[in-house]
């Protein structure tokens, strides 16, 4: 999933007042969106990956491959990506949140494919361990008065060379080279977590301005955490390994 993140352009958006109090009603919108996507998408991982006739409709067991339902699933989420960050200044801003719910529960679908080759519990063990480093990363992030612009850009790049190396494996098949991309996938997420996260706060601090409106803004902002959130999660996940048979 991590060919899903994609850096977004903050530069055009509104001025808002740049008081401590509006950052902070700013940055708990961001995340309250965040946590309302990553429910959604977990619901529906846990219930299609428990349901079997749901998880047919994706996965054929007789070959061994997605069906062409699955297949969609898969790539969907990267289709609403790219609409929501292009339309962001056309699209209403109720459209916009259908198109987040939407994406949520089409990502968590994705994900129910974990299901099948993790054990419950590593999934649990990883989406804890998840949770404490991001944590840990975004109060990093909003406390911190260095700059990371420099940082960010040098994690982009990286970001850029985890894409293409995991386009590459897909027809590699190598081991190696998938635990090296998960290695350093897990250093660039944890990074971007930070990143991200101050560039959100800058947001609420009215630094950037703009013609799009801060609800719009914060569910943008959501949507990028997430895609931190669930990277690094998935990148974990590859690290601890652990398969269910």
């Amino acid at each position: 999933m991590e060919t899903q993140k994609r850096e977004y352009d903050f530069k055009n958006v509104i001025q808002l007042d740049g008081t401590s109090d509006s950052t902070r009603k700013f940055m708990a919108n961001v995340f309250m969106w965040m946590f309302v996507a990553l429910g959604i998408s977990a619901a529906f991982s846990y219930v299609f990956s428990h349901d079997q006739s749901l998880l047919q409709l994706l996965f054929d067991p007789a070959t061994g491959r997605n069906t062409t339902l699955g297949t969609i699933t898969i790539f969907a989420p990267l289709a609403f990506v790219l609409v929501m960050s292009f339309g962001i200044n056309k699209i209403a801003y109720p459209v916009l949140l259908v198109l987040f719910i939407a994406f949520s529960a089409i990502m968590g679908i994705s994900l129910s494919y974990i299901f099948l080759i993790y054990t419950s519990s590593l999934i649990s063990t990883v989406f804890l361990t998840t949770s404490l480093v991001f944590g840990v990363m975004a109060v990093a992030g909003y406390t911190t008065h260095q700059d990371l612009t420099g940082f960010g850009a040098i994690l982009r790049m990286a970001l850029i060379g985890i894409i293409i190396a995991s386009v590459v494996n897909m027809f590699m098949r190598s081991e190696q080279l998938q635990y090296i991309v998960s290695y350093i996938g897990v250093a660039v997420f944890v990074g971007l977590t930070a990143y991200d996260v101050q560039r959100l706060k800058r947001i609420g601090e009215g630094i950037e301005y703009g013609d799009a409106s801060a609800s719009k803004i914060a569910i943008m902002g959501a949507l990028t955490l997430y895609l931190d959130f669930i990277n690094l999660f998935l990148m974990l996940l590859r690290v601890f390994g652990g398969r269910r048979r």
